[in-house]
């Protein structure tokens, strides 16, 4: 397993620390994906069948229409059970994008997360950037720990959910042999895959019909940076959401000698959302220096309008003019 001594050493801190609270408080970031569903979930599950007597909560300041199927959030505490509680966020790199306002009240404040840890927060932190997922991260936790910890159907289907979604169905890079061993044994609590897949992969007409419409507006630069821009106006035409528009970066994941994918989303706030993705090439500091961030090849960005969208896509085409000058044996 990928696991240092190390890291073996957090993730029994966090067990002692987990075992010393009656109140636990779980949350993810914003805007949030399958992985930060998906771990957050799975966790709670995983605890609350190991410490029935315990309150465990799910509580978070906004929720994905998309992922709705996985299930609701818990009620809220009371700003006097926050003091007193053990917070645990998962899969949120920064402190800022928490969901959760009542954060800087915790107790105690744990970190779990797969991100490069360029702004490290919580009493304790356990973060793997090589890991492929969150959900990795938490089942390889309750892995470790079978005398106190199991896996469930539930907690199982949960955090596959989330290994699915943040491995592009295990094709990413940081995807590994850890990783699939790790999917095994969720996969032999009996989990319903086909229930998963469809309710990941399965689109309302509106959203087809979109992307089919979308696929005509994809533009490259002078070397090969692919993007889309899906406007307010697309947006208002087709009845889509800015998290389905947002999926529309993978419209592009297969176009030959474009390396580099980007999709610019119009919000309701006048910025510009950006979904970074790439083979091969390192963009992850191409994000930081758009107000973002994220992993090596999946990042994301904000941008304050027309601009900076154009600025990015500059600073996109020449990283990949420089990688394909570096890289003839590439496709």
């Amino acid at each position: 397993m990928k696991s240092s001594e190390q890291n073996m050493i957090l993730q029994a801190r966090i067990l002692e620390t987990i075992k010393a609270f009656d109140r636990i408080v779980i949350c993810r970031h914003r805007r949030p994906d399958g992985d930060a569903y998906g771990s957050t979930f799975g966790l709670r599950e995983i605890l609350r069948d190991a410490f029935p007597a315990k309150d465990i909560r799910l509580i978070n300041d906004d929720h994905s229409d998309y992922l709705s199927f996985i299930g609701d959030d818990d009620l809220p505490f009371s700003d006097e059970e926050y003091r007193e509680s053990l917070f645990i966020v998962l899969d949120t790199g920064t402190k800022d994008r928490v969901s959760q306002k009542h954060l800087n009240d915790a107790k105690f404040l744990i970190k779990i997360d797969h991100h490069i840890d360029n702004l490290p927060y919580g009493d304790i932190s356990w973060v793997e950037d090589a890991r492929s997922s969150a959900c990795e991260m938490v089942a390889s936790f309750c892995l470790s720990f079978p005398e106190t910890l199991r896996l469930s159907p539930v907690s199982a289907s949960y955090l596959f959910t989330g290994m699915v979604t943040d491995t592009g169905r295990f094709r990413y890079e940081g995807t590994d042999g850890d990783t699939m061993r790790i999917a095994g044994a969720l996969m032999d609590q009996g989990i319903d895959r086909e229930m998963i897949f469809a309710n990941l992969y399965m689109d309302p007409y509106d959203v087809v019909v979109f992307s089919a419409n979308a696929m005509k507006n994809i533009r490259r630069t002078e070397n090969g940076v692919a993007y889309l821009h899906v406007t307010t106006g697309m947006i208002k035409k087709y009845g889509i959401t800015t998290e389905q528009a947002s999926a529309s970066v993978s419209l592009m994941d297969s176009i030959r000698g474009s390396f580099i994918y980007i999709a610019f989303i119009d919000y309701p706030d006048g910025t510009i959302r950006v979904r970074l993705r790439s083979r091969f090439i390192d963009i992850q500091k191409l994000a930081s220096k758009y107000h973002g961030g994220g992993h090596a090849n999946a990042s994301g960005a904000t941008l304050s309008g027309r601009k900076e969208m154009n600025a990015l896509l500059r600073d996109a085409d020449a990283i990949l003019k420089e990688a394909k000058q570096a890289h003839k044996e590439w496709i």
